[in-house]
């Protein structure tokens, strides 16, 4: 049965959406479906659910904004002289209620929920006028999906516009996000509170894991699965300090034989398209230069002719000229001093390379996202699959909250799998220095994929930067103190002054 679901999946074509700016109150601009004619077909909801993961490409999403300002804004990175100023006002920590980067965060983040309840306000109606069991079984599947799409989007949103959690800061009024559960009828103006927040999210990852059991599953899947719903969950529990349920949902990946680790281990040799010179290439280089692993559980599909933003194009420039790099931003040095010789890793992630700015600075710059090789065979740089659900991430999970219950044997042997697969080394944990520990493993592996900023804030701690050489002047010393208001974005001024909204700013943001 799994064969003829992914065919019938696979069939649906996904349609790349342009970064626009949209608001919790928009609908569904652009949808293969008008609202008058709604889904009164198998094929209807097969182009609504299309319509979702079209969405979810949307580049102030995982190609873009969502994965990269995190990291950018926190302590990963330094501006260099002569960048462009691409999310300088980030970077400076100038967050304002009117940055047009997080107004598309916010605004992409509801337009997928705003598809997600077009398709639930309909699909039980649909199902019932079925009356053979393979179309009703494939439906439910469907269902499952469009649940944890769902899910992810308000987990995002949570994680990005609200404080972290603790049992005090749960239960404050209006200190959640504005839930929208359906796409009919008037929509919700006010935030809810957090814990309301996070039990939505669980209640739909139920209903996904539910509907979701029975369909098959692989790694690479561009598709949500049910495996996609349990590391959604896992996360979302760490987040809420529920520690055995982290266990819980991180263990069932773990030992899922769907998955497995990249590895150290040389797969082929060829010439690198970064430095024209020959390389061995590692399981750890394939996962980011092919955009294939057994470790990815769910990824953001792309085709040459269909795909979303950019992530590499700040860290190297390089269709500037197609000669240079010209990287707006460099790995911090202290991040590169957390690699361990022979960590495959540092050589997937960052290579030693010239740049073509006048101060000539050579520097590792970040090659992560250097682009998948069939599209530069196209000409086209810089485009990775994103890959928001990774194996990797169920072991730091599984690790830290193993911490938090005092359980360091356990956590430093997840911690040393997941190293013995990269060809690196993890420090010992003990009572005294497990975060510390955690926080390093953390930066080693999700290395801009949008973590930083949100651990900081969940872990209360702050930050210091430390100028380094051709790094531009303005923003390179900065010291940001644990408990910023600014580690919570603000909601966008638009949604504060829409027609009729009782949402509430964030505390520290000035609201008109």
């Amino acid at each position: 049965m799994k064969n003829t679901y992914n065919i019938l999946l696979r069939a649906a074509a996904v349609i790349a959406v342009a970064i626009g700016m949209t608001s919790c109150l928009d609908k569904l601009p652009g949808d293969a479906i008008p609202e008058s004619e709604g889904m009164k077909t198998f094929n209807d909801a097969e182009q609504t659910l299309t319509g979702i993961y079209s969405a979810l490409m949307n580049g102030g999403l995982y190609s873009g904004y969502l994965t990269l300002l995190p990291d950018i804004q926190a302590d990963m990175v330094q501006a260099v002289q002569g960048n462009s100023n691409t999310y300088g006002t980030l970077w400076q920590w100038d967050i304002r209620p009117t940055n047009s980067e997080i107004e598309a965060v916010y605004g992409s983040l509801y337009a997928v929920i705003g598809r997600c309840n077009f398709y639930l306000d309909q699909v039980e109606a649909l199902k019932a006028s079925f009356t053979d069991d393979e179309s009703i079984t494939y439906l439910d599947y469907y269902t499952g999906e469009v649940y944890c799409a769902r899910a992810l989007a308000y987990s995002e949103l949570i994680k990005c516009f609200c404080k972290a959690y603790t049992p005090e800061t749960a239960v404050e009024p209006e200190g959640g996000i504005a839930i929208d559960s359906t796409y009919f009828g008037p929509k919700p103006l006010k935030r809810s509170t957090l814990k309301e927040s996070y039990e939505f999210v669980i209640r739909d990852l139920v209903k996904a894991e539910t509907l979701l059991e029975d369909a098959e599953y692989g790694y690479s899947s561009p598709y949500l699965t049910h495996a996609s719903a349990n590391a959604i969950h896992a996360r979302t529990a760490l987040y809420m300090q529920d520690w055995d349920t982290a266990i819980e949902y991180s263990t069932k990946l773990i030992e899922d034989n769907a998955y497995a680790l990249s590895t150290a281990a040389s797969y082929t040799s060829g010439v690198s398209p970064i430095t024209g010179q020959s390389k061995v290439y590692s399981y750890v280089d394939y996962m980011w230069t092919n955009d294939l692993s057994t470790e990815v559980i769910w990824m953001v599909d792309y085709t040459i002719t269909s795909y979303g933003g950019a992530l590499g194009q700040v860290f190297l420039n390089f269709n500037n000229d197609y000669v240079y790099f010209y990287p707006d931003y460099v790995p911090a040095q202290w991040v590169l001093d957390l690699y361990t010789s022979g960590d495959a890793r540092y050589s997937a992630y960052f290579t030693n390379l010239q740049t073509g700015y006048a101060h000539a600075l050579k520097y590792p710059l970040l090659t992560k996202y250097f682009g998948n090789e069939s599209f530069i065979a196209n000409i086209i740089y810089h485009v990775s699959k994103p890959k928001p659900l990774r194996l990797a991430e169920q072991y730091l999970i599984r690790a830290e909250a193993y911490c938090e219950k005092g359980q360091y044997a356990k956590a430093s042997a997840d911690l040393t799998t997941l190293n013995d697969a990269r060809g690196g080394k993890a420090a010992g944990l003990s009572a005294s220095n497990w975060k510390e520990v955690i926080s390093d493993e953390r930066v080693k592996e999700l290395y801009m994929e949008g973590f930083r900023l949100h651990d900081l804030k969940r872990w209360n701690m702050g930050f210091e930067r430390t100028h380094q050489a051709y790094a531009q002047p303005e923003g390179s010393t900065k010291k940001i103190e644990a408990g910023d208001y600014r580690f919570v974005w603000p909601i966008p001024q638009n949604d504060i002054e829409a027609p009729g909204s009782e949402i509430i700013q964030n505390k520290g943001y000035a609201s008109k």
